[in-house]
């Protein structure tokens, strides 16, 4: 008799342990304040507030799994990057993006939101599929504001891209 309790007070347990589980990665990640390393999300995300991001050679926001979205909300994402004084030309390609979709696909990046002042890109999408950019303003970034690189089957839409480029890279690209 006692085992057959204890079976049911753990299967209990399991259960509830489930549902908390499953019920949270049904709820969005609330994203504001400063960003010192990537911040990698692996569920729907939303910006509550502005962003100051304050990482080095790496992206400050990157999506690390497929089928989820990140929505601006009408916030600002901003990078270390003083332009134009803060784009000088280099030998290296900076890695400091704002937001970074590398080998995803069914991913969304919805605005209205601005992504300014990264040393490298706004929003890189990099060997991704099926993704959706709609409503964002890159604004002041030192190389591109929207950057593709073998990204298919997606829809880039109602974006703005002013300011990029401003000759840190010694050639102009995405919205000089």
């Amino acid at each position: 008799m006692n085992q057959i309790l204890i079976r049911r007070i753990t299967l209990g347990i399991v259960s509830i342990f489930v549902l908390l589980l499953c019920g949270a990665r049904a709820q969005a990640t609330d994203i504001s304040g400063t960003i010192s390393t990537t911040l990698t999300i692996f569920e729907d995300s939303e910006l509550v507030g502005d962003v100051t991001c304050l990482v080095a050679d790496a992206s400050c926001i990157a999506f690390g799994v497929p089928g989820i979205k990140l929505q601006l909300n009408g916030f600002t994402i901003t990078g270390r990057a003083n332009s134009p004084a803060g784009c000088t030309p280099t030998a290296k390609f900076p890695s400091e993006d704002g937001i970074d979709v590398v080998g995803q696909h069914d991913v969304a990046i919805l605005g209205p939101g601005l992504v300014q002042k990264f040393a490298s890109v706004g929003v890189f999408l990099g060997a991704a599929s099926k993704v959706k950019v709609k409503g964002i303003t890159a604004s002041d970034n030192c190389f591109s504001g929207i950057l593709l690189i073998g990204t298919t089957d997606s829809d880039i839409e109602k974006n703005v891209s002013v300011r990029n480029s401003i000759g840190s890279q010694g050639f102009s690209c995405g919205g000089t």
